[in-house]
């Protein structure tokens, strides 16, 4: 089963630029949590869904590779897609590109842990929500 991608553009703002004159670093990484969360909203998981499961996602570790500067007024096409799941936690990858020239921005990955709400514990992700990013539960460990 293909994993499923969600895409969104957005335009760098004049408060996106920091004093070099392109996209911060921040706001890079803003847009790499906006993508995660627009991702799950659309699969019909948004905040309040995770608040009445009672389980729901916190970041363990980003990684970010800079590749092309974005500057004030491009458009930037941002992509996500879970790439690989382990039991309590999975891997995100986000790719940007700018849709002037089609240039790879930024490469992300981030690894994402399922947190009990009550306990702050690690929890096994549900395979109904594997499911829903596309990914087989067999496959993963």
């Amino acid at each position: 089963m293909p994993h499923t991608r969600h895409a969104i553009t957005v335009v760098a703002q004049p408060a996106d630029i920091d004093e070099l004159d392109h996209v911060s670093n921040q706001v890079y990484l803003r847009w790499v949590l906006d993508i995660a969360v627009a991702h799950s909203t659309a699969l019909g998981w948004d905040h309040q869904a995770y608040l009445r499961f009672g389980a729901g996602w916190v970041v363990r570790r980003h990684e970010l590779d800079y590749l092309a500067q974005v500057l004030v007024g491009d458009e930037v096409i941002v992509e996500t897609w879970v790439d690989t799941w382990k039991g309590v936690s999975c891997i995100r990858r986000t790719a940007m590109r700018r849709a002037r020239d089609g240039a790879e921005a930024l490469r992300a990955a981030t690894t994402w842990a399922f947190i009990d709400f009550t306990s702050g514990r690690p929890r096994k992700i549900p395979d109904e929500i594997r499911a829903l990013f596309g990914v087989d539960a067999s496959r993963t460990a």
